[in-house]
């Protein structure tokens, strides 16, 4: 009778232990918890409040300056391209400015954001101010002196308030580094008062737990590296111990199959995206060939209207390929010599172009969309960019088991520091030179690493894009 109170007394006085011991692990843990919780949700907001400006801010039109420059321009000159002042623009570029000032809290930051819109108001009052002059020349003098200084500020200004944040984020986040280091120290503190505690009770179980559960913790482990091979369960006399190791296989077996899978759907969504970005036409090339055909048409050049409207017609035609994301060497140059004959007529006296592919490798096949954004980043970032009259020049070379595509101008070129910015944007798949990127990523998803595109230039001189193909007929299987 008294070994059955004792045991009553015993199991009453173990029960309270364990409540005693979940509370003191539970309320400091809670307390620990709710205060890293509060610096974290304070952290986040910050970091989201700065990310938040910095994306906001890129949202401004890069090219406000030539487009704003421009309108008022024709606007000015009363050319037939004008379209009324461009005092939407300005506006939308003054509220941007607004709202970022709602959320700004640096310095530096809050002084180039006000000045952005300080100088939008400006700019609206001497717009209004041109409009009320009747005086060519007098409007012209306002537009150098007035428009064009205004709408260098304001760019500038936004590029500064874009780098003050940019700046204030990278301090931010060392600042976030240092206060992980010291949640991470305090949850391992943590951790080790809950394991020592747990250990205590822990002790007094018997080896037919331990032994299993030591085997079930290897299993772990090995899932942990990778092992997602199902294996024989661990034998356990528990029941619960059992179902979790026959538990832990099934998840292996089902985690393996779901990482297969995975796999596979990346791939076919990596395929996807690139076929997407392969039918992307720029818009701003449509736009400029039909103003072309347009002022050939008014100029009564009949002719060289018919055969630019013949060869849109063919780069349209090459870009639809059937369907076909990989084509041969020849229906690449077929693309690649409309796009080139487009621009011709639209450059004129401007620009030079000559395509040397020998016959013998036009059965050999390319993805399509290879050659013409190469020949695109030749003349807007390198002919364009020069007064005197430029030249393209696209060739293929035999290289036994490859295929070298030259692409190579005379145009403005690149200084050093832009030239290596750009070779690692492809490496890397920076944001930066999104045409020339998508081809490289593309040739080596479809090929391999050793395949891609590198770029060489000397500024002033011109710039040499040479991109490497497997040499492979239609007919052959890509290696991916």
């Amino acid at each position: 009778m008294r070994n059955k109170e004792i045991g009553k007394k015993q199991k009453y006085t173990m029960s309270s232990m364990l409540h005693r011991l979940i509370a003191v692990i539970l309320v400091p843990m809670s307390i620990v918890i709710a205060i890293l919780i509060g610096i974290l949700c304070w952290y986040s907001f910050q970091y989201r409040t700065i990310l938040s400006n910095v994306t906001s801010a890129s949202a401004f039109n890069q090219n406000f300056k030539d487009d704003i420059d421009l309108k008022m321009f024709y606007y000015v000159s009363d050319s037939a391209y004008a379209d009324g002042m461009p005092i939407e623009e300005v506006e939308n570029a003054r509220k941007l400015a607004e709202q970022l000032l709602e959320h700004t809290t640096e310095k530096d930051s809050i002084d180039s954001i006000e000045s952005v819109r300080d100088l939008c108001i400006t700019l609206e009052k001497r717009m209004e101010e041109i409009d009320n002059v009747s005086s060519y020349d007098e409007r012209m003098i306002q537009l150098e002196n007035n428009i064009y200084i205004l709408t260098d500020l304001i760019q500038t200004y936004m590029y500064d308030y874009l780098y003050y944040e940019a700046v204030h984020l990278s301090e931010f986040q060392t600042e976030i580094a240092k206060q992980v280091e010291y949640i991470v120290f305090s949850v391992i503190v943590l951790i080790i008062f809950v394991t020592i505690s747990i250990i205590t009770y822990v002790a007094k179980m018997t080896d037919t737990i331990t032994s299993p559960l030591t085997k079930l913790t290897g299993r772990v482990e090995d899932i942990t590296r990778g092992d997602f091979n199902a294996k024989e369960p661990v034998e356990a006399a528990e029941i619960e111990i059992q179902k979790l190791s026959d538990g832990f296989e099934d998840m292996a077996g089902k985690l393996s199959s779901l990482i297969d899978e995975n796999k596979r759907a990346e791939r076919r969504k990596r395929h996807a995206e690139l076929e997407l970005l392969q039918a992307q036409i720029n818009p701003h090339f449509l736009y400029n060939t039909l103003d072309t055909i347009i002022w050939l048409i008014e100029a009564d050049k009949k002719q060289e209207s018919i055969n630019m409207v013949s060869a849109l017609s063919d780069f349209f035609r090459f870009c639809l390929s059937r369907g076909k994301d990989i084509i041969s060497l020849q229906e690449e140059e077929k693309h690649v010599l409309s796009y080139l004959a487009i621009q011709k007529i639209r450059y004129q006296d401007r620009m030079d172009y000559e395509v040397k592919i020998p016959e013998s490798l036009y059965p050999y096949s390319i993805p399509k969309l290879t050659l013409q954004p190469l020949v695109e980043n030749s003349i807007y970032h390198g002919i364009k960019l020069q007064r005197e009259k430029g030249k393209i020049v696209v060739e293929a070379v035999d290289m036994d088991d490859k295929i070298e595509l030259i692409v190579r101008d005379n145009g403005a070129g690149m200084t050093e520091e832009r030239l290596k910015e750009m070779n690692h944007a492809i490496e890397t798949g920076e944001k930066i030179g999104f045409g020339l990127r998508t081809v490289h990523e593309r040739m080596q998803l479809l090929f391999g690493e050793e395949y891609g595109l590198t770029i060489s230039s000397t500024e002033g001189v011109g710039t040499t894009i040479t991109a490497v193909i497997p040499k492979q007929k239609q007919n052959e299987k890509v290696i991916i």
